[in-house]
């Protein structure tokens, strides 16, 4: 079982720009110190998290329709307010889930110890005027599209009911949702779902689907599924809001593990927005689009293929199937704002750490101990008399399909941080490489996992009119700032 902290709980509050074309959302971190005593001990939770979630979310998904992982690892942990039935809730944005769901009271959560601040969770109080029926489209779509009639005979609807169509007074049975590291079981209702703001006239999705779970293993917070599917949040947004259902955007600010430097909101754009003409924004860089690729198991992801990885001059070859995703929906990349570190086969990751060590292991000393305490792999001590990192370390770029490369920052793939000493006076400085082996398990699934890590510094849109997912270099504070002025 994964472990998560609330390290980085980021509050997420609506507000509703003048424009009605987009809304906008900030997510800011606040950091708790209380369970880390240095930066290898949260590196390590966050490996820890990243890899059991890409293992699970692939050898689940041969049992289960729904399995995805979850945005909970130190880093990466991005919640959305609502207001339901006059209660607050904060839940986690996933892009790899297709359902919102709550905790509802009476709540119970298995494995949950630690996991969250006591007293901080309150489960919503619902009532069983708002369950949906065993008849509903929404009933079928959270129980894998199966017939309405097998649903309400197992909702115990007569059968002379069944055959005349008349089980409206027969509820949705409850479902089964697994994720990478953990699941729940939840009814499903409806309510008005109110997303707050600070202008006068808040966003409501009118009786909006969600799902009601009384019991959880170690998931003890709700999720604002992202996801393609039709409970998703942008799907049930877009059938009464298409320019905000049917296009968003993140931009998320670069990681930091360090309490005492200042964190900027990460916007979440929800529909479109023009850019000023002229801005520092469109100077940087304009959106590299790569197409999205369909999967007949499981629609709900959002995939993309990947050609190859340039290290420096250097550039390694995807395997087959990164590049497509075949009939059985196997292969392909998922982009995750769940995950926080990428996770590769093991064979191209071998590959593409072959070339980056070839490079800086001339320079710079392995850092062993670090790699170990870490979990991330390879790791240098960085002495400046032996080089500088920037000219040592080499340049990647991710080659997607549609003829579509995205630079990435150095801060995106190589982490520096001092390890050791007393709050690391005392330690050395090294650097780790933020990309992991995903091991290559055969149990199918999407073959690689583009985690939050590599995306920070981007504006990444998930444009679901055109069926694409673009990536834009961003001074994501100064974009929130930029739209926030608008």
């Amino acid at each position: 079982m994964a472990y998560y902290t609330q390290l980085f709980f980021l509050c997420f509050s609506l507000l509703l720009l003048s424009s009605s074309s987009h809304t906008l959302f900030p997510l800011t971190h606040s950091l708790s110190t209380a369970k880390f005593a240095s930066p290898h001990h949260l590196l390590k939770a966050t490996t820890t998290v990243s890899a059991t979630r890409h293992r699970n979310r692939n050898r689940h998904r041969r049992q289960h329709q729904k399995q995805v992982s979850l945005p909970l690892s130190p880093g990466s942990d991005y919640t959305l307010t609502f207001t339901l039935n006059s209660q607050t809730l904060s839940v986690y944005m996933d892009t790899g889930s297709d359902v919102v769901w709550f905790p509802c009271s009476p709540f119970e959560c298995i494995l949950c110890d630690d996991k969250y601040p006591p007293g901080t969770l309150k489960p919503l109080h619902v009532t069983n005027s708002s369950l949906l029926s065993c008849k509903s489209r929404a009933c079928s779509s959270a129980h894998s599209s199966i017939p309405s009639s097998d649903l309400c005979a197992m909702a115990k609807c007569p059968l002379e009911d069944i055959e005349i169509s008349d089980c409206s007074g027969f509820s949705c049975p409850p479902f089964y949702y697994a994720y990478g590291d953990g699941s729940f079981v939840a009814s499903l209702h409806e309510s008005d779902l109110i997303m707050p703001s600070n202008s006068n006239k808040p966003l409501v999705l009118k009786n909006f689907t969600f799902g009601c779970a009384n019991s959880a293993l170690g998931e003890p917070v709700g999720v604002a599924g992202f996801g393609r599917g039709a409970l998703s949040l942008p799907a049930q947004l877009a059938d009464v809001s298409p320019e905000l259902g049917n296009q968003f955007s993140y931009c998320l600010v670069s990681h930091s593990f360090d309490s005492t430097k200042l964190r900027h909101p990460s916007p979440l754009i929800l529909g479109k927005y023009k850019e000023k003409v002229g801005s520092q924004q469109e100077v940087m860089s304009s959106f590299a689009y790569t197409p999205l690729l369909d999967n007949p198991k499981h629609p709900y992801f959002y995939l993309v293929g990947l050609e190859g990885i340039s290290v420096g001059s250097h550039r390694v070859e995807s395997p087959e199937n990164l590049k497509r995703v075949d009939s059985l929906g196997n292969g392909g990349v998922v982009v995750d704002s769940g995950t926080t570190y990428t996770m590769m086969p093991s064979e191209f990751y071998n590959s593409v750490v072959t070339v980056l060590d070839r490079r800086v292991g001339k320079v710079f000393k392995r850092a062993s101990e670090t790699e170990s305490k870490t979990g991330l792999s390879p790791c240098y001590e960085l002495d400046s008399k032996k080089g500088s990192v920037g000219l040592v370390v080499p340049s990647m770029v991710l080659h997607f399909g549609g003829n579509s490369s995205v630079v990435l920052p150095r801060s995106n793939y190589f982490y520096e941080f001092m390890d050791g000493g007393d709050e690391g006076k005392n330690g050395k400085k090294v650097g780790c490489f933020t990309m992991m082996n995903g091991g290559d398990d055969g149990e199918g699934g999407p073959g690689l996992t583009l985690g939050n890590y590599q995306q920070q510094g981007f504006e990444v849109v998930y444009d679901l009119e055109e069926r694409r997912v673009g990536f834009a270099r961003r001074k994501c504070a100064s974009l929130w700032e930029n739209l926030n002025q608008h």
